[in-house]
């Protein structure tokens, strides 16, 4: 599911690329396909994405999800269904471009999220990409994905900042 695009923004003297799958490229090992299914069940529900983080915001725009700017994503709405890996998301933000789509998602052993985000009508197998993020501090009530963009030739990370919404 290695993504080849690469996206790059430009502000100030400033600048971020992202593959879309830059946490597999830095990753050394082979992607399991071994789920971790208590982590799937503790996700399972609504949430609502409430901050991005990454250093630099202040400087440099990253493109999330090849979707929109990253702070379109604050206030969004997911739903995970843990059953089938299946589910939902939702940007909200009034001054941003509102989407919403269906979601296939999953938590491997390695403690990696991998997201895929449909189209209507199209089948989950039928989509070659996909996003690969970390997922850290995850508790009853929140959680983060973590995925890393490349500025100025070092690796930093973009935090993702969900709490559940039920």
């Amino acid at each position: 599911m290695k993504k080849v695009i690469f996206m790059c923004m430009i502000a100030a003297t400033f600048f971020a690329c992202k593959s879309a799958s830059s946490t597999a490229s830095t990753e050394a090992t082979t992607l399991s396909t071994k789920l971790d299914r208590p982590s799937q069940v503790a996700i399972k529900g609504n949430w609502v994405l409430t901050n991005v983080s990454y250093p630099g915001s202040e400087y440099i725009k990253v493109n999330s999800f090849d979707l929109a700017d990253s702070k379109c994503f604050i206030g969004s709405t997911w739903n995970f269904i843990s059953n089938n890996n299946k589910g939902s998301m939702a940007l909200t933000a009034p001054s941003c471009t509102g989407f919403n789509s269906p979601i296939v998602w999953s938590i491997n052993n390695q403690g990696m999220f991998v997201l895929k985000i449909l189209d209507a009508g199209i089948k989950a197998k039928k989509v070659r990409d996909g996003y690969l993020l970390k997922v850290a501090g995850l508790t009853d009530n929140s959680f983060q994905l973590i995925d890393n963009i490349n500025v100025g030739g070092q690796i930093k990370d973009v935090t993702y900042q969900f709490q559940r919404a039920n």
